[in-house]
């Protein structure tokens, strides 16, 4: 077999397997899975999450998936827990130990401390009669009937299985939280997902400069204040209301078809009806009209008076595109 072709074949396989494992999942949630994350959500204390090997890999994502969406979550690894770090766990917290056969030694010795302090306990399990899924307070069945390895060794449906219960997990809990979509903004104040959510045009046109000229500015002039305020555009402004626009293609279109300049001025080459946007939108709306109309700037305002301009090297520079 071509070598390309074994290759695309063993990826699509491995996509397969673990797509249907995850569809398997789907009936495996129920009351038990509802009450685990009812206890979680009426509980006072936070989520310690621990594992080992690879589950403690998912454990880490899981964690920073609850993080950011409203439940405060502490990764915990389970073979450093019993040497020390298992003072980590307070009183009102939860523990969810994520363990793919529930037998391995560290989960033996690990467990019963943990039932010992008195937490609550929750299992991710592949395995409901192992260890783990017979101690724990509630288990969620995370079970797979093969790894997409063809060997059935190398963790990968069952790994792909305990970030899927972890994702449902924290949505369920997203969903009873009532967290918004600005709530989720700030816990991503830095990132591109939260300024959507949270950056505004004013946010920009006030870093910017506001080039404007009259409708009767001189032509040589309009050049200058495209020039100067380095933005390729400039409002065409009377009483304080944008009357047109005059763009760095306007310019060029007007020197390829004019053999003089004398005596022209704003009003004779400028757009009428530019697109704008109000200073108070978001940004990324701002973005979102300069794509549907194939523009690099556009005009913004507030209350109908010329507040500056949104450049498209803006969005970019503040991650929005």
């Amino acid at each position: 077999m071509d070598i390309s072709k074994k290759i695309i074949a063993v990826a699509k396989q491995t996509i397969k397997t673990e797509s249907q494992a995850i569809e398997a999942l789907i009936p495996l949630v129920d009351n038990e899975f509802a009450n685990a994350v009812q206890s979680i959500y009426n509980s006072n204390g936070r989520v310690i999450i621990t594992g080992i090997g690879k589950s403690a890999n998912i454990a880490t994502k899981i964690v920073a998936t609850l993080n950011s969406t409203g439940t405060p979550a502490i990764f915990m690894h389970a073979a450093d827990a019993i040497h020390g770090d298992l003072g980590t766990v307070q009183d009102n917290d939860s523990v969810i130990c994520i363990s793919k056969s529930g037998n391995t030694p560290e989960i033996k010795v690990l467990v019963p401390l943990i039932k010992a302090i008195g937490n609550t306990l929750i299992a991710i399990t592949s395995n409901k009669e192992s260890f783990l899924g017979t101690q724990a307070d509630y288990v969620l069945n995370a079970h797979v009937s093969h790894e997409a390895c063809p060997n059935n060794l190398a963790p990968t449906s069952s790994t792909t299985a305990q970030l899927v219960i972890g994702d449902a997990l924290a949505m369920s809990l997203l969903d009873l939280r009532g967290f918004s979509s600005e709530d989720f903004a700030k816990f991503h104040p830095g990132g591109s997902l939260g300024k959507q959510l949270y950056l505004r045009v004013s946010n920009l046109t006030e870093t910017n400069e506001k080039p404007q000229v009259s409708p009767d500015t001189d032509i040589k002039d309009v050049i200058i204040e495209i020039s100067k305020k380095m933005l390729g555009v400039t409002a065409v402004v009377e009483h304080d209301k944008i009357v047109g626009i005059i763009t760095d293609g306007d310019l060029r279109r007007m020197m390829s078809t004019t053999d003089t300049f004398k005596g022209l001025v704003a009003k004779d080459i400028m757009s009428k009806n530019p697109k704008m946007i109000d200073n108070d939108a978001m940004a990324v709306a701002a973005m979102e009209l300069m794509e549907t109309n194939g523009i690099t700037q556009i005009l913004a305002h507030s209350n109908g008076i010329y507040a500056g301009v949104v450049h498209i090297h803006n969005l970019t520079k503040e991650g929005i595109i």
